[in-house]
């Protein structure tokens, strides 16, 4: 008996011996994959924004930036640094984008932003900033995030834009100068490399873009999320006071004098007045490249898994200077264009549908080589187009199909060779589209306007040569 004892008192030592160092081993693992310092207040925040090598929290809850020293509000300068706010609501008071006391910044650029990420190897995640108080800046060059560092990761992000002038009336009245003042997103800007933007949200509700590239080096850009808000002419010429009523519902004069009447996708008056029946956006593109910054190109993007609702254009990779890449993305509503196609663009099972302009457009006559996939979604109940697809160019491979063939009206149709609607905005482009292979597997007409040559087309729908016809 007392050996049997001697036994059990063995076993329960051993067990709670072999338990206490699971706890430890537990607790051990636990310390190293959460070795975070948890902060409580923006202040404190702060101390570690230029700090290499850490690991900060800010504790959830809500946070008020009414206060700045210089015009990008909050700097974070910190390398191989992970800054996590999952669960923060920060609000910044809009009037700081106009204070003229700021200290400015030393890479001589003088634009305002709410937070400037410059530190290499950095990861800022899981935060909600919004702007209040809708009170315009001083600049068309605002925005919330101003990433120029390499490396860095801006992931689960949620923006929320509002301080823009004059905001409701879209790009009627220009694209900055003037009255205008915008509220941009994102901007990834030289001399950034290697950034990567997944999980973020960008809701539009004020006049500028969402996410933007400028002088960018191999970018990507995942699992994003744009929208922006529409509204139709009909509803601005019901107006009784404001800022439209007040200028007789005139508009900015197109400054493209051989394409007058038309500013960034609505159709206007010759003299500027707008007319019914059209629609705008109320912000600017939803994912866009600019070609450089200051002389540095705008490189290698890729974009995958994203959604743009209700913008000006919904994906442009147009402008930039070397071929992207888009994937699986999918837009919707856009007024000038869904996905606009440049020069080597790749385009691979995206989406769009042709309610209020072209799914996608390869406007340039001197893009060469872009390769498109693109599903039409349902294109009913739209307004002011009678577009589906416009191709321009040389040596593109394009498939256009659909689920199903009455998302698309009998209206609209895809046209080669033709200036109308977004781009071609030099008097000198020759409309032209050669050696263009197309896969039309849906119904919609194939409309060959002159400057149309060597057209390889396989077609469910019409072909019709144009070619005696204006563009």
């Amino acid at each position: 008996m007392k050996r049997i004892k001697l036994l059990i008192s063995m076993c329960l030592v051993i067990l709670i011996t072999t338990v206490s160092q699971a706890n430890i081993q537990n607790t051990e693992t636990l310390n190293v994959q959460d070795d975070f310092i948890t902060v409580s207040t923006l202040s404190d925040f702060k101390k570690y924004i230029d700090k290499d090598n850490v690991n900060v929290r800010l504790k959830a809850g809500n946070y008020q930036i009414d206060d700045a020293e210089k015009i990008r509000f909050i700097e974070v300068t910190g390398n191989n640094s992970h800054y996590d706010l999952t669960g923060v609501r920060l609000m910044v008071d809009t009037k700081l984008f106009s204070r003229t006391d700021l200290t400015k910044s030393d890479d001589g650029n003088s634009m305002y932003c709410a937070i400037e990420i410059s530190g290499n190897h950095t990861t800022f995640e899981g935060l909600y900033i919004e702007t209040y108080g809708d009170h315009p800046g001083m600049q068309s060059k605002n925005k919330i995030f101003n990433i120029v560092g390499e490396h860095i990761t801006l992931k689960n992000v949620e923006v929320r834009t509002a301080g823009s002038n004059p905001y409701g009336y879209g790009s009627l009245f220009g694209l900055g100068g003037g009255d205008v003042r915008k509220m941009n997103g994102i901007r990834v800007g030289y001399p950034a490399k290697n950034v990567t933007l997944i999980g973020c949200k960008v809701h539009m509700r004020a006049m500028g873009h969402a996410i933007f590239l400028q002088g960018a080096e191999n970018t990507l850009i995942e699992d994003c999320h744009v929208d922006g808000l529409l509204r139709t002419t009909d509803a601005i010429l019901a107006e009784t006071s404001g800022y439209m009523f007040e200028k007789d519902f005139y508009a900015i004069k197109p400054k493209h004098a051989h394409k007058p009447g038309y500013v960034e996708g609505t159709i206007i008056r010759e003299d500027g007045k707008i007319l019914p029946g059209e629609i705008i956006s109320l912000s600017e593109d939803g994912i866009r490249m600019y070609p450089e910054y200051n002389g540095h190109k705008t490189k290698n993007t890729t974009i995958k898994s994203c959604t743009v609702f209700q913008m000006r254009r919904g994906i442009c990779t147009g402008l930039s200077t070397s071929g992207d890449t888009v994937i699986d993305c999918v837009v919707r509503d856009c007024v000038a264009t869904g996905f606009n196609v440049g020069n080597e663009d790749t385009l691979i099972n995206c989406s769009a549908n042709a309610k209020y302009a072209e799914a996608f457009g390869v406007p340039y006559t001197n893009a060469k080589n872009a390769s498109v996939e693109m599903n039409i979604l349902d294109s009913h109940n739209g307004m002011a187009n009678a577009m589906l697809a416009k191709i321009n160019g040389t040596g593109h491979h394009i498939v256009i199909k659909t689920s199903d063939d009455n998302f698309i009206p009998e209206t609209l149709s895809i046209k080669l060779s033709v200036s109308e609607s977004y781009g071609n905005f030099s008097a000198k482009d020759i409309m032209h589209a050669t050696n263009i292979k197309l896969d039309n597997q849906t119904m919609a007409k194939i409309l060959v306007y002159p400057g149309t040559e060597n057209l390889d087309v396989d077609s469910k729908g019409e072909v019709k040569n144009l070619s005696s016809r204006k563009k």
